[in-house]
């Protein structure tokens, strides 16, 4: 289950470039996958704006369009956490800030110096930050997602992983389908420690493990702004069954999917779902 930021692409597009990532992560921990194996279930278009003439295909967000308090809090979130990792970003509570609010225009400009967030334009930043809200918020959204995930599983399969919001799309579907076979659920950069995403899940209506997993490996990098919470260990109740806690290192493109997937890490958590 792929993240945000993915709209205009499709499953077999992200087949193309994610599955010989994930089979050489496999192949590093000593094991073997076919590419007709894996399935990359793709829902970006859920967050599509709808043609028009002329369209530039992402509305032409400003500073201005993020208007909503959870948008914000997000944002705000994000600096924080890219001011920790990279020496290159303004701290919000610095002094040299003191006649800048703490606001979203601070934030974006903040974040432009980032490395995590390099060449990102600020429309996309904007959209990307809707879409989480969108998914969270707008029970239409949330279902036609969690459609999409749950017309693809079928009795041979065994292993989830998501990255990113499709950790939050992952978990939440396994809890809502506690009959389904699969044994393990791989999260990699996962938003799911957050506290305002956390109290958003619908899943904890039915409990926090999710659903039929029998062993949940919450993978992250040290530097991974989205991941804003590194280790979820604690938050879920899961009886007997054990949330495993692992960092990676994804050098320069900390929250980028290719790097961890290829991490053994990651290879070694889908093996053990496999066995």
């Amino acid at each position: 289950m792929h993240g945000i930021g993915q709209q205009f692409k499709g499953e077999q597009v992200l087949h193309g470039e994610w599955c010989p990532s994930l089979l050489d992560g496999v192949g590093l921990a000593g094991g073997t996958l076919e590419a007709d194996d894996v399935r990359c279930v793709f829902y970006g278009d859920v967050f599509r704006p709808p043609g028009r003439p002329l369209s530039v295909g992402v509305p032409p967000y400003t500073a201005a369009d993020v208007d909503e308090e959870f948008e914000r809090e997000l944002l705000l979130a994000w600096w924080a956490e890219a001011a920790r990792t990279d020496p290159g970003v303004v701290d919000p509570n610095s002094r040299t800030l003191a006649r800048v609010p703490r606001g979203v225009q601070a934030a974006l400009r903040a974040l432009s110096t980032s490395r995590f967030f390099s060449g990102l334009a600020m429309r996309m930043l904007v959209f990307d930050l809707k879409q989480v809200r969108r998914y969270l918020m707008d029970e239409d959204v949330r279902a036609e997602v969690q459609d999409r995930l749950a017309a693809a599983v079928d009795g041979d399969t065994r292993v989830v992983v998501g990255h990113s919001l499709g950790s939050v799309v992952a978990y939440e579907a396994l809890a809502a389908h506690p009959t389904w076979p699969v044994r393990s659920l791989v999260t990699l950069g996962s938003p799911l420690g957050v506290s305002f995403v956390h109290d958003r899940l619908a899943s904890l209506q039915t409990g926090d493990w999710p659903g039929p997993v029998e062993q949940w490996t919450n993978i992250a990098d040290s530097g991974d702004v989205v991941a804003l919470r590194k280790a979820l260990g604690g938050l879920f109740d899961g009886d007997d069954r054990q949330l495993h806690d692992v960092e990676v290192h994804n050098g320069a493109h900390a929250h980028n999917v290719q790097p961890y997937l290829t991490a053994v890490e990651t290879g070694r958590a889908i093996l053990s779902g496999l066995r």
